[in-house]
């Protein structure tokens, strides 16, 4: 971080001129002697070229977070962060907008296909930590990161080309939202999924799920894994994490597809897996538990249900929602609740508007605190209690934003 104001110094024409090329000793700094001002130049020298090499190298690492490739009909979107799990950042998501729009407009592209390198994750979400140190100094990556997530996730949702999304390894928050949108989600026994923070569409299509599984999953940040994730309806098919290469080749493959076409594809992968078809499925033997202990009209009632319920399973949640931010329970609640009858961009709205006042707040800093930076696991939310978040504050949170609101 100290280099760049010297990088910014020795990268102007100006400078690299009269570093490479001086006319006489006298431009060079004076230290007693000019013999002892030949070896400093080349240091500067030295210095400048590492400079431009870093520099070259960062653009080229850059360059190369998201790949985007055309393969037969096929627009493959390949995510390639791998040391950061894939999580989105920034200037991934300026790459990715605009290359899905031209697609969709291409009469030789047929389909979109997302996927992630490294074996570890699709995508692991957001790039938490710039978002954090841009949310403490008011840096508007704040707006522009949540403007360019939700529009992405927008296209996605309206996108008129079948988009294929292989979510192989940890699928969380943003990696929900550039997947769960699309036509096709293929998980494997890889795929780990969770919504730790609801605000990347989780609105849409958590409330969506059958009963209040999706209350549940957001509330408790429950993770769901391989087939699980098929089971609740997250994921269209199944598929063995090492068939994927083979499944794509034959995507690419298809000549003129149909969404009818790669849905017969992808169904014929589907059926041949037989990992993990014995296992029963996590939730099943709570599944009656969670629709009516989380179909309560509000995060108090939840909570009390709980505790009259007393049950194992009914303890382990009340543990849970306890150290979870009560400010964040309460706004995902009704974001679930609102959400379940809201069109995808009046949800993308909504969210857009909840992220702001997140970043606005208290308790986004402390949670990135807790758990990415001191590590200590020990957050202390301000308020500390339900019954401290006030219904007013609440509304505020979903207040419509005038000139600020987020346009799609």
């Amino acid at each position: 971080m100290l280099l760049l104001p010297h990088a910014a110094l020795l990268a102007s024409p100006a400078k690299e001129r009269h570093l490479q090329m001086p006319s006489d000793d006298a431009a060079l700094p004076r230290t007693g002697s000019s013999s002892l001002s030949l070896p400093r130049l080349r240091a500067l020298n030295r210095l400048q070229v590492i400079l431009q090499h870093l520099k070259m190298s960062k653009q080229t690492d850059s360059a190369e977070e998201v790949l985007l490739e055309k393969k037969g009909g096929a627009g493959i979107i390949t995510l390639n962060r791998p040391k950061a799990l894939n999580a989105l950042n920034l200037s991934m998501i300026k790459k990715i907008y605009p290359q899905i729009k031209t697609w969709e407009q291409d009469p030789e592209t047929f389909l979109i296909i997302i996927k992630g390198t490294g074996g570890k994750a699709f995508c692991a979400g957001g790039d938490i930590r710039a978002i954090t140190e841009a949310g403490k100094v008011g840096d508007k990556l704040i707006q522009d990161f949540f403007i360019g997530e939700y529009r992405l996730n927008n296209a996605i949702g309206t996108c008129k080309k079948p988009y294929v999304a292989l979510i192989d390894g940890i699928t969380m928050g943003g990696g929900v939202g550039v997947s769960v949108h699309g036509h096709f989600r293929v998980a494997t026994e890889k795929t780990v999924f969770a919504m730790p923070e609801t605000a990347i569409g989780g609105g849409y299509f958590l409330p969506r799920l059958s009963g209040k599984i999706g209350y549940y999953l957001a509330l408790t940040g429950c993770r769901l894994k391989g087939r699980d994730v098929l089971r609740v309806g997250i994921a269209t098919h199944f598929v063995e994490s090492e068939k994927l290469p083979a499944l794509e080749k034959d995507l690419i493959a298809l000549k003129s597809p149909s969404k009818e076409k790669i849905a017969d594809l992808l169904n014929s992968y589907h059926v041949k897996c037989t990992i993990d078809q014995e296992k029963e499925f996590a939730l099943d033997e709570h599944k009656e538990k969670i629709n009516s202990l989380f179909s309560a009209n509000s995060m108090e009632e939840i909570v009390k249900k709980l505790k009259q319920d007393g049950s194992p399973f009914a303890m382990k949640q009340l543990e849970t929602l306890n150290k979870m931010s009560p400010t964040s329970l309460k706004l995902t609640l009704r974001q679930l609740r609102e959400g379940a009858s809201m069109s995808l961009q009046e949800v993308l709205r909504m969210e857009y508007r909840l992220s702001q006042a997140c970043m606005k707040g208290h308790d986004f800093y402390e949670g990135v605190r807790a758990v990415l930076i001191d590590k200590d696991q020990s957050p202390k939310w301000k308020p500390a209690a339900l019954e401290e978040v006030s219904d007013e504050f609440v509304d505020n949170c979903f207040k419509p934003l005038g000139n600020d609101d987020l346009k799609l």
